[in-house]
Order: structure tokens, then sequence, then C-alpha cells
């Protein structure tokens, strides 16, 4: 019975695995574009902490599709060559003001955690916000059903906000 079981599940495969186009297969097997922004004030640092955490394989292919080359977010050669990428293309979709003041972010580099890619950015010392105003637009310009989840922590107070494409805008009073 285990046997039938296989082979029918093999010619299964065989007739439809061979038709369904990459863009099938990649909508089946990872149906979900999100990605999380975290924004921490760190209050006895005076700075801005944040953290983007982004699919591996989103990241990649809208790197790649943004600066037409081979983007390998994985190996340790070429590690230099990707944090330029990575920098910029956040520096260009994450955007914060604190109390109206564009804040300026330093990249400090990326890692990858499982399937996932961490960035991380910092800024320069900057006073206790009252309201941080956002735009965040992160793989907008790969996928149009993009979700990004945004948690801004102020004085241990943490709001989170879900931005849906074609939605930027981020708001947060405290």
């Amino acid at each position: 019975m285990y046997a039938l079981f296989i082979q029918s599940l093999l010619f299964c495969y065989m007739i439809f695995g061979t038709t369904a186009t990459k863009s099938a297969l990649n909508t089946a097997f990872h149906p979900l574009h999100v990605s999380t922004t975290d924004v921490n004030y760190n209050g006895k640092d005076k700075k801005f902490e944040v953290i983007c955490t982004i699919f591996t394989d989103d990241f990649e292919a809208v790197l790649s599709k943004q600066y037409k080359v081979k983007v390998d977010l994985t190996e340790p050669k070429v590690h230099d060559a990707m944090d330029k990428l990575v920098s910029d293309y956040v520096a260009h979709h994450v955007q914060l003001k604190n109390n109206a003041a564009t804040t300026k972010f330093n990249y400090l580099g990326f890692e990858k955690v499982k399937e996932v890619v961490n960035v991380y950015l910092e800024s320069d010392t900057a006073p206790a916000p009252k309201r941080v105003d956002g735009n965040i637009n992160l793989l907008y310009d790969m996928y149009d059903d993009q979700m990004n989840i945004v948690h801004i922590t102020v004085n241990g107070n943490r709001k989170t906000t879900k931005v849906d494409y074609p939605q930027t805008q981020v708001s947060q009073t405290f």
C-alpha cells in the first residue's frame, strides 16, 4: 500500500510539478511577504537602535533586481560587497523622524540568522522622542503584497503598526 502511495505521489509530481511555473512554485512555498522593523530608543545612550528582519530569499531577490548583480547574503567571501548593497537599500527604504527632525542612521552591518537577515542601524545622539514618524517601504519594489510590521519602543513603551503595500507611513506618539 505504501509503495502504491509513493508511486502515485511521484506520478503526480511528474505531471504537475513540471508544468508549474517558477512564479507559481515560489507562491506555493512562500506565500507571505513580511518584514519587521524594530525601532528602540535607548534612553541611556540617547540613540535609536534599529533592527530590520527580512526573509533571506526575498531580500536577495530584491537586491538582485535593484542592483542587477548576483546576490548571496550567506557567503562570507562576498560579505563586504553585500554590505554595500544592503546599506544602500535600507538607507533608501527606512527613514525616521524624531520630533519632526530627520534621523540619520549609521549602518552597523547585517547577519543571516536561520532563514532571515537582520540589518542593524544606529542613530547619532538624539533627544528623547515625543513623536516618531517613519517611511518604511522594504521590498515594495518587489512584492505588491508586502507587509512591514514596525515596532517602536520608547522608555519601555512599545507600539506596533502594520504597514501594508502601498502604505508607507508610520506615526507614533509617546
